[in-house]
C-alpha cells in the first residue's frame, strides 16, 4: 500500500513539474493572415472549375457553403500563387519538383496529373503544396523553365 502512494506522489510531482516547464516556454502566437483587396468580386468560371475539379461533390458543402474557405482559396488563387519562367531559380539543388509532389485526392480519388504543363490552366489546388506554411514556397515544374511560388498567408 505504501509503495502505491509512494508512487503516486512521485507520479504527481513529475506531473506538475513538467507541467511548470511547459508553462514557462515563450509562446510566440501566429500573426493573422494578409487577405488581398480583391475578395469581394465573386468566383471566376476558372477558379470555381478548379474548386470543382478538386472538390467534386463536396465542393458545396466545404468551400461553397463555408466563407471562411472560400475566402482563403479566392486569396490562394488571386494573390499567392504565382507562376512565373525563372530559369535561374529552378536549377537551385534545393527547390521542390512538382513531380514530387502528392495530389491532393481526399474528395475526387481519380484525380489525375497534368499531362502537360500549361500556366495558364495549372490548377494549384490539386497538388498537396505546403499552402499555409509561414514562409514561402517555391516549386519547380519538371522539364520546364517555370517556377511556383507560393507566397506565405503572413506576409504581405
Amino acid at each position: 500500500m505504501k509503495k502505491i502512494l509512494l508512487l503516486g506522489i512521485v507520479g504527481l510531482f513529475c506531473t506538475v513539474a513538467i507541467a511548470q516547464n511547459t508553462s514557462r516556454v515563450k509562446r510566440h502566437p501566429l500573426p493573422l493572415a494578409v487577405y488581398g483587396d480583391n475578395l469581394d468580386s465573386p468566383l471566376t468560371q476558372k477558379e470555381r472549375g478548379f474548386i470543382l475539379e478538386v472538390y467534386g461533390d463536396y465542393a458545396q458543402k466545404y468551400v461553397f457553403d463555408n466563407p471562411q474557405r472560400l475566402k482563403d482559396l479566392k486569396n490562394l488563387l488571386r494573390n499567392r500563387v504565382v507562376i512565373e519562367k525563372n530559369e535561374q531559380l529552378r536549377k537551385k539543388k534545393d527547390v521542390v519538383k512538382l513531380s514530387s509532389m502528392p495530389l491532393f485526392n481526399s474528395y475526387v480519388p481519380d484525380l489525375t496529373r497534368d499531362s502537360n504543363f500549361n500556366p495558364n490552366s495549372f490548377n494549384p489546388l490539386k497538388y498537396n503544396l505546403e499552402f499555409f506554411s509561414n514562409e514561402a514556397k517555391l516549386y519547380v515544374v519538371d522539364g520546364s523553365d517555370y517556377i511556383i511560388l507560393i507566397k506565405s498567408q503572413y506576409q504581405k
